[in-house]
């Protein structure tokens, strides 16, 4: 069973190397910044909306906050791989749009090195860059500047990128006094994009110009943590929480080339434009806490900022045409997030249902780009899932976690997108660090 259980594994981690750059989102909001931002929750925690920075327990995996590592049980090797599809309508005025889509989402373990040193390994999703739509316009019966023609002429714009950013972790988590526990998450952090705009005009005299932007980023990744957790009542035990990530340049340059292809001839020239180390990684901060009533009932919040404002973004300056890092493109990113979990009775010996876990969650961000000097679009979310135990004569530790939620991302007079995601992970917990005996 352990070997078939590392096997599953090792083929999750292989399908998100493998994929690492196939983006499971569609929206066009993802061509501005580092793209969709993914949420990093697991399976136990994504029928809480994400909640994670003051959750801890022996069988939780919590990469948010790698303090919480050090709370795995001594006998304890986790497994906990996650997928997720989603359908997403888009809504731009009067025009509506359906769009499906699916994706291998994480694969990560944890076990106990020494006592009360908890150790971590996985890759999980960063952001996701995936889009293409069209703008077209009528420009009359003359094209100024170019010649007069007797018929109608439009041009079209479209728009198209793929890529996406991952990072594989390797944390530790320790807790070196009673109570207070600190830990870190180490990260190869790697990926690319490539976001291409076409301007193509039905009059055959006017040139087609395709500019793409691209880079592609190989660096490392640097995620802190720490827990205090203490006994308020018999019955209640309090957790606070904080985590941050330290912010730099990602050391890739940020390229653009822009093909001018003659309407007339099919001749093309080709100008090209970068911007040394022009990607950067903000500092994040955030804290949070979380009280366990009777070792059924657990409530919690999270605060997290993102530190995007301080930093540039590579983009072309339409005065003097020179593509360059620009600030005021981005902007700090809040996001607030409640939820709770409860399980009926998990001493219950005969009961199925009371080891069931129920969780709700919601949770609400801001946006961290502006789009034409306007705040870009806000996300608000909710969440309910299940946590399912998988009884059989050997284990009854492995749980099944299903989730749906709903997601509303919307900015004044640009597109609406209202998501709806089902999410299933599979946590493994196994007994391998038994000692047996025979007599």
């Amino acid at each position: 069973m352990k070997k078939r259980l590392t096997g599953c594994l090792l083929a999750g981690l292989l399908a998100m190397t493998s994929s690492a750059q196939i983006s499971n989102t569609l929206s066009p909001y993802s061509q501005f910044g580092l793209g969709t931002l993914s949420s990093q929750a697991q399976g136990f925690n994504r029928g809480m909306d994400g909640l994670a920075i003051g959750l801890r327990g022996p069988q939780q995996l919590n990469i948010t906050n790698p303090a919480s590592y050090s709370a795995v049980d001594s006998l304890t090797m986790i497994f906990d791989v996650g997928v997720s599809g989603q359908l997403t309508n888009f809504k731009e005025g009067s025009r509506k749009v359906n769009a499906k889509t699916a994706d291998f989402d994480y694969a990560i373990a944890m076990f106990r090195v020494l006592p009360k040193l908890g150790a971590s390994f996985g890759i999980v999703p960063y952001s996701n860059v995936g889009y293409s739509f069209y703008e077209s316009q009528w420009i009359g019966k003359a094209v100024s500047g170019y010649y007069a023609s007797t018929s109608d002429n439009y041009y079209s714009n479209s728009f198209t990128g793929s890529g996406g950013f991952s990072q594989a972790l390797l944390g530790l988590g320790w807790e070196f006094v009673k109570g207070l526990s600190v830990g870190a998450n180490i990260s190869y952090f790697w990926g690319k994009y490539e976001k291409t705009v076409s301007n193509v005009f039905s009059d055959t005299y006017i040139n087609t110009l395709t500019r793409t932007y691209s880079a592609d980023v190989n660096t490392w990744k640097l995620d802190l943590g720490a827990q205090y957790s203490f006994n308020v009542s018999k019955k209640d035990r309090l957790t606070i929480g904080a985590i941050a990530s330290i912010g730099h340049k990602l050391g890739a340059d940020a390229k653009m080339s822009i093909v001018n292809t003659n309407a007339t001839t099919s001749v093309s020239s080709t100008t090209t434009d970068s911007v040394a180390n022009g990607l950067s990684m903000p500092y994040v901060f955030g804290g949070g806490i979380s009280l366990l009533h009777n070792d059924r009932l657990t409530i919690g919040a999270d605060y997290t900022l993102m530190k995007w404002g301080s930093l540039e973004y590579p983009m072309l300056d339409e005065s003097s045409k020179r593509y360059k890092a620009m600030r005021g493109i981005y902007k700090d990113r809040h996001k607030v997030t409640v939820g709770l979990d409860w399980v009926p009775n998990p001493q219950s010996q005969r009961r199925f249902l009371s080891h069931v876990h129920y969780r709700l969650g919601a949770s609400y961000a801001t946006p961290y780009y502006n789009i034409n000097g306007q705040k870009g679009p806000k996300e608000m979310s909710v969440s309910a899932g299940f946590g399912i135990p998988i009884i059989n004569t050997w284990n009854n530790r492995t749980i099944l976690n299903i989730s749906a939620q709903w997601v509303n991302v919307s900015a004044k007079n640009l597109v609406t997108e209202n998501t709806f995601r089902i999410n299933i992970g599979l946590t493994f917990n196994e007994r391998w660090f038994a000692k047996w005996k025979v007599d």
